[in-house]
């Protein structure tokens, strides 16, 4: 599956167009990683507890939008773009979506 942030690929040819796919995760903070980045927040740094969830989170949302785009035929995603938003005290959710396509 080839992903990009453009609206096309390269040396390429979309020859189907599935529409927008999107897959998404919530996460909360850990107590510990919160008590590490309020350290951190101290002393200054980067808070890597957080570095490992926001990336785990990209991660798992990137497989359910591959996962929704493989089921409809797709091979390669387009124009995708993340978002975030905070859904309860202590807790995110992470989005990320695009156009599903398929490219010869």
């Amino acid at each position: 599956m080839i992903i990009t942030n453009i609206e096309s690929i390269p040396n390429r040819e979309i020859v189907d167009h599935f529409g927008v796919v999107s897959g998404s995760t919530v996460r909360a903070k850990h107590v510990g990683r919160d008590m590490m980045a309020g350290i951190k927040n101290i002393f200054g740094g980067e808070l890597k507890g957080y570095t490992e969830l926001l990336t785990e989170s990209r991660e798992e949302a990137m497989d359910r939008m591959t996962t929704q785009a493989k089921y409809l035929g797709a091979n390669a995603i387009v124009n995708v773009r993340f978002s975030t938003s905070s859904v309860a005290a202590g807790a995110a959710e992470l989005y990320v979506y695009g156009t599903a396509v398929k490219i010869v």
